[in-house]
């Protein structure tokens, strides 16, 4: 039975992303097996490991850098600025209020000097995090809305979908990274005169199913995989809507202002595709009602249906 209630939604929302996570620690599992059993010759076991460490420690050393300072570089690449207490007092004010209402720290608030509405969250957890609005957002969109889209932003944050999205990230960088060492290992004549002994042995055919296997696999997996990142990115909207809804108790605020954000023609000029996944609606103009694999949202008339449901 399908879920539909808000709590239902939620457990949905959470195992599926997981699941996306435990299928993407197997695609790099099965891409650093493939090159270690390719390169291994009669013994792939030494390889295998070898090839999984190297994976791991580009992922690991990624994360490090992701997680102490990811949201520094996110604001300064995006362009945003803090708002000032004195100046921003009814910005301030919505988000104080949304988050005594979920017993959440006040994350450091930004602005993005730009008049294209949107708004998007990053940070490793509730306790360091940031939410950047722009100056579109504030303009366009009445107190309501404007608590709407924030208490989206805060669920992503009180979800810990930053984290998470980080560490998808960590995993298709990691397997890309990995595939081209693989395929470039492999143009240099690596291990070719294993495989020409190999050969004389009466290994050949076996070796050249291995090589075939590894290189379908270093071709596809990083593709694979980033179909499988913004499948979970799209997971997460879904998610962080039906939070901030359960927030405010009021997802009708949030359906209309979804509908004004994508309605509003102006571009972002401050976001790109390395940054456009964390943003509320997509804000490069055409993308926003796509269903591709490659597409960062849900259609946003799938959102603004499920939200209106849960009136």
């Amino acid at each position: 039975m399908p879920a539909t209630g808000m709590y239902d939604l939620i457990r949905a929302n959470k195992r599926n992303s997981w699941l996306l996570v435990i299928v993407l620690c197997l695609i790099l599992a099965a891409v650093a097996g493939a090159g270690g059993a390719y390169f291994g010759g009669n013994d792939p076991l030494p390889s295998m490991l070898v090839f999984g460490m190297i994976g791991l420690g580009i992922a690991m050393i990624g994360g490090l850098t992701s997680y102490f300072m990811g949201a520094e570089m996110i604001m300064a690449v995006s362009r945003a600025h803090l708002a000032d207490e004195a100046d921003q007092r009814q910005l301030h004010n919505v988000l104080e209020e949304l988050c005594i209402a979920s017993g959440l720290p006040k994350p450091k608030l930004y602005i993005i000097e730009d008049s294209a509405p949107n708004a998007f969250a990053c940070g490793r957890d509730p306790q360091h995090s940031a939410v950047a609005v722009t100056r579109g957002l504030m303009d366009k969109l009445s107190r309501n809305e404007l608590q709407g889209v924030l208490a989206h932003e805060l669920a992503h944050i009180q979800n810990y979908d930053i984290l998470f999205a980080t560490m998808i990230g960590i995993l298709v960088g990691s397997i890309a990274l990995l595939c081209d060492m693989l395929l470039r290992s492999m143009r240099w004549g690596v291990g070719g005169r294993r495989r020409s002994s190999d050969e004389r042995s009466g290994g050949g055919q076996a070796q050249a199913l291995l090589l075939v296997v590894a290189l379908v696999l270093m071709i596809l997996a990083p593709l694979f995989a980033q179909i499988l990142q913004l499948a979970v990115s799209r997971q997460r909207e879904y998610l962080a809507d039906t939070s901030g809804a359960k927030m405010t108790r009021d997802p009708e605020s949030l359906a209309r202002a979804l509908e004004k954000i994508a309605a509003d023609p102006e571009p972002l000029e401050a976001a790109n595709r390395g940054t456009q996944h964390l943003y509320i609606v997509n804000p490069l103009k055409g993308l926003s009602e796509t269903q591709s694999w490659f597409a960062t949202h849900p259609p946003l008339r799938e959102r603004i249906a499920r939200l209106r449901a849960l009136t």
